[in-house]
């Protein structure tokens, strides 16, 4: 399908785009060993009136690409070890996007094997965003990039996912004002292996619990107050 007819796919909402990406194939070519993974789980954020978002307090250098043209891959990293691919979706302004929750990796199985340091059995290679960009190749270099290119493909498939496979649900270590299920933006596919394990966020401890995550949202990696993107 034409790029530009694909890119206009994405110019909607996350919430509205994440059936879509369900059952898309992403491929990053680093010029030697390709992997492609077709996506099983995602998780939507909505930006400015999302408190689980990056984009939550406005434009940054880290967050800029959000607020761009749908169809670009920003990447972020956290926790000092992993990095975290999201594709934006919406209109430039919106800094609406999709975080890739878990895949599996249906090309270049031995190149994802040996980045993700030959996990046990190969559902684990994507099964999660931080293994996902591992399997994938994808670290900050990345952050921009548009999808719809020669070495950073997304082909999306021609329907959104099945209704009776689409399941939805709270987002993995997310909340915000009233609680993790006031944002039921996590979507993935029923029966599929490969979708994360869902925890719920961490209640904070105490004081200085809710100020390091009211200051750093990390996007739905781990248990936290806020989230992704």
């Amino acid at each position: 399908m034409d790029p530009a007819l694909q890119r206009a796919r994405l110019a909607h909402p996350a919430i509205d785009v994440a059936p879509l990406l369900l059952g898309a194939h992403l491929t990053y070519d680093d010029g030697a060993d390709p992997v492609t993974v077709r996506l099983t789980e995602v998780e939507a954020y909505m930006g400015a009136e999302d408190p689980g978002s990056h984009a939550f307090r406005g434009q940054t250098a880290r967050n800029a690409t959000m607020f761009g043209e749908a169809g670009h891959l920003y990447v972020y990293f956290t926790y000092g070890m992993h990095y975290c691919a999201n594709v934006v979706c919406g209109v430039p302004g919106n800094a609406t996007g999709l975080l890739l929750r878990a895949g599996e990796v249906v090309s270049g199985l031995d190149t994802a094997r040996r980045r993700r340091g030959h996990p046990r059995t190969d559902r684990d290679l994507a099964r999660g965003p931080a293994r996902l960009a591992q399997a994938l190749g994808i670290d900050r270099s990345l952050d921009g990039s548009d999808v719809f290119s020669e070495r950073l493909r997304l082909e999306l498939p021609e329907h959104p996912a099945d209704p009776l496979r689409l399941q939805t649900g709270p987002r993995v270590g997310v909340s915000g004002p009233g609680g993790s299920t006031a944002y039921p933006w996590r979507y993935w596919l029923a029966g599929e292996p490969s979708v994360s394990v869902y925890r719920p966020a961490a209640k904070p401890r105490a004081a200085r619990n809710t100020a390091v995550a009211a200051s750093a949202p990390i996007h739905g990696e781990a248990p936290a107050q806020s989230g992704q993107a």
